[in-house]
Parts: C-alpha cells; structure tokens; sequence
C-alpha cells in the first residue's frame, strides 16, 4: 500500500458481559479498571483511538427504557488472559463516573464493540498527540505501541501536576504537560501556548487530537491554519461536551 494509507476496518457490533477484577487509582482522577471474561475471547480492538460502548444500568423498571451508553477507550487488551483494562477520567459527573467511582471487583458490566478502527500505519516521521484527561487512554497505548526511535509528541492539558503519567516506550517520547487555570480554564489556549513554543521535527507527521468538543475543534484549526499543517494527516475528536456530563461527540473521523 502506498505510504501513509490510512484505512479502516469494520466489524459486526457485538455485545460481552465483563466483571471488574481489579480496581485501582492511576493519579487521583484516573481510576483504572480491568474486567475479565470468557466473551473476551474473540474481541478485537486494532488501533489505540478504537471506542468501546460501555453500557451501564438504569436503575429504572421500565422494560423499554433505553440504556445508558458511553464511549470509552480499550486501553489494554490481554487475549490470552481474556482481559481488559479501561481508564475512566473522573471528570464531570455522570453515569460513568458515578459507576466507576462505586465499582467492585466482583460487579459486571455489559460493553459493544468495537464497531470500527481507523488505522493510522506507523510509517509517519513523526508523531504529535493532543488533549486532555480523556485523551490519555489513547495517546498512552499509542505510545507504548509506536516502532523505536520515531520522535512522538505528546501535549497533554492536567488539572495539576499529580495527573502526570508515564508510559513505557521504544519511541523517542517528549512529553509536554500543561496545568489548566482553574475547573474552567481555557483548554485551547493553554495548550496553544504550549505548542507554540515547540517546534515540530522535520519530515511528514501526524498529529492526533482529542478533548473537550469546542476545544479540539479549536486546536485542529490552529494545527491546519497557523501550524499549516496538512489535514489529511490529523485526526479530531470531541471525545466530550462541557455543560453535558459524560457526553462524547465524534466530530471528525
């Protein structure tokens, strides 16, 4: 395939019931929960941006109610193991965050999909990851996942230093964190400032971005005008809206 093909890859939707068999804080607001299961055994999640539906109880008693359904990131896949981890960012509250914060090991959830990936190769000279808390889950497993040696930049905006995490890679990672004004800082402009004083390395890259929904599209701007670069080579994604708890918004795939 020509250089740099980004293709996809479709799947029938499938749902699995899971139960959480471990329960720990990655940093304060970063809860990490691994599920097993047998249903785990023909899961398939190719690309570190994929989205699982996680789908959580109700509490109503009404047959027909629709259920509660969130987008989230596999963050690990253990098919040996039949195992899966998933990072909740402990943000606004919802029904997520309220089920994570209360989970046990021993509590079941139902999951779908992944229905689709979108697979960027790692044939790129370079690679830039942006965005927030939400996008950690992501921007970690395709660090870890990057060939070695190839420059990735990741900028990633925290409400304090305690947020910081650290992957395991082969790349050569350069990790730029930026400490949000406040619960309702401007996002976009911190993190534009932050890139503004990093100069991008030579050759043809990617650049990957999610967060809060006005702010990625704020920052896919800033990459495609002033940074000029070319949008076929970026991907962004609202992975949430402010003022809806929860909510995701895929606004470019």
């Amino acid at each position: 395939m020509p250089r740099h093909s980004i293709t996809r890859m479709r799947r029938e939707t499938r749902r699995r019931m899971l139960t959480v068999a471990t329960v720990e804080h990655l940093t304060p607001r970063m809860l990490r929960i691994g599920f097993v299961s047998p249903e785990l055994a023909d899961f398939d999640s190719a690309a570190p941006d994929d989205h699982i539906k996680l789908i959580f109880p109700t509490g109503g008693d009404q047959a027909d109610e629709k259920p509660c359904m969130r987008d989230f990131t596999p963050r690990a896949f253990d098919p040996a193991g039949r195992s899966l981890i998933v990072d909740f960012a402990l943000h606004e509250a919802g029904p997520a965050t309220q089920w994570a914060a209360a989970a046990q090991v021993g509590d079941r959830l139902e999951i779908a999909g992944p229905r689709g990936s979108m697979i960027i190769p790692d044939d790129f000279d370079w690679y830039l990851l942006i965005g927030d808390e939400t996008a950690l889950p992501a921007i970690g497993r395709r660090v870890e996942a990057l060939r070695p040696g190839v420059p990735v930049t990741t900028a990633i905006v925290i409400a304090d230093k305690a947020e910081r995490q650290i992957f395991s890679t082969r790349a050569h990672w350069t990790p730029l964190w930026a400490v949000r004004n406040g619960a309702t800082g401007d996002d976009a402009a911190v993190l534009r400032a932050v890139l503004a004083t990093h100069d991008l390395p030579p050759g043809e890259g990617f650049v990957w971005i999610a967060a809060e929904a006005t702010v990625a599209r704020s920052l896919r701007d800033y990459m495609t005008g002033e940074r000029r670069h070319p949008p076929q080579w970026l991907k962004a994604a609202g992975h949430w809206k402010r003022g809806q708890a929860d909510a995701n918004e895929r606004i470019e795939d």
